[in-house]
């Protein structure tokens, strides 16, 4: 028997008998209480354009006053098909179902088309992979990104395929793990030797006044919080590097690369926050510093990645290993590690 959301996009109408629990309350609000396949927004667009009826008789007001036993019968529009051009582009694929997807994104891929990189993005990827196991998005066939990665971070993500799945997903996202299992976590290298061996940056962040291309630490910024552990420390003369988990609270654009330089502890070869740092390079041993020099982007990667799956609850956890450019450097390290040495 088909769901809610396979009812909606296959043009059968979703009906609601209003009893006492809803009488009195508005139409888009009483729509999103009986069904949870649709946010609210997407429901008062649908009122707003005729796609909900009251009694047989089209109410396009979101607010209109229900009164029990009227009959609410909404049927939504088949779902448009999405601008950007599905393309054929190999993913490295975690995990599949009807509802959602995970992926290891790996590094120079563009999460979502816009100006300047309008082709070979994730979404484009997932719109030829997932083709018409896409049920629509706000009335489009598109996959629901709930959360992104930098063009040069590598690791987890999770997209979902249905209404239902993006509206659940966002939720945990929006959340932050707060009360819910949503659990997200970074492996960085990082500039320097931390004092502690963990530790949180709680610094709000927002657009930098004096350079739209990156974020800043400001008064008035959003609230922006990461905490951190040392997992080991490297270092030999005149030079120390560290890998740290990073696990986000917030997820604003950015953090860490901006929470860590804020600390003293900018990542390793992010020109963009820390390029003041390219000199220590010059301090490092020679096969080392060719390492990081052949690197060309943050030292940064979503290792892991946990969430309630939207249908089953079924908590789940997934993992990405280094890719080969963190990896080489992890390698390049390693006769380094300051706690091996002792």
């Amino acid at each position: 028997m088909a769901d809610d959301t396979d009812l909606l996009f296959e043009g059968e109408p979703i009906e609601v008998v209003v009893d006492e629990t809803l009488a009195g309350t508005r139409l888009d609000a009483a729509l999103a209480r009986a069904h949870d396949v649709l946010s609210r927004s997407r429901l008062k667009d649908l009122i707003l354009t005729g796609a909900v009826t009251v009694d047989g008789k089209p109410v396009a007001e979101p607010n209109y006053r229900l009164k029990t036993g009227e009959t609410i019968v909404l049927l939504a529009p088949p779902p448009e098909d999405a601008e950007p051009e599905p393309e054929d582009i190999p993913l490295d694929i975690l995990y599949e179902d009807d509802q959602l997807i995970v992926i290891n994104k790996p590094v120079g891929m563009v999460v979502h088309p816009a100006p300047g990189s309008p082709n070979g993005t994730l979404v484009n990827a997932l719109l030829f992979h997932c083709g018409e196991s896409l049920q629509g998005i706000g009335g489009v066939k598109r996959p629901g990104i709930v959360h992104r990665l930098d063009k040069d971070t590598s690791g987890v993500m999770v997209a979902a395929k249905t209404e239902k799945a993006h509206k659940h997903l966002a939720a945990q996202f929006a959340d932050h793990g707060r009360t819910g299992p949503l659990h997200r976590a970074y492996t960085a290298y990082a500039w320097g030797m931390t004092q502690s061996g963990m530790g949180t940056v709680d610094a709000p962040l927002g657009r930098d006044p004096g350079n739209r291309l990156k974020q800043a630490v400001l008064k008035q910024g959003r609230e922006a919080i990461t905490h951190y552990n040392v997992e080991a420390r490297y270092g030999g003369e005149g030079w120390d590097l560290t890998r740290i988990q990073c696990q986000l609270e917030t997820g604003r654009t950015h953090q860490i690369r901006v929470h860590m330089a804020h600390i003293g502890h900018p990542l390793v070869s992010d020109l963009l926050y820390a390029p003041g740092f390219a000199t220590k390079i010059n301090k490092l041993p020679a096969d080392l510093a060719q390492t990081i020099r052949d690197l060309g982007r943050q030292a940064l990667h979503a290792a892991e990645l946990g969430f309630e799956h939207p249908t089953t609850g079924e908590e789940m956890m997934f993992e990405a290993d280094l890719p080969d450019d963190l990896q080489a450097l992890e390698d390049a390290l390693e006769p380094f590690d300051r706690a091996a040495a002792r």
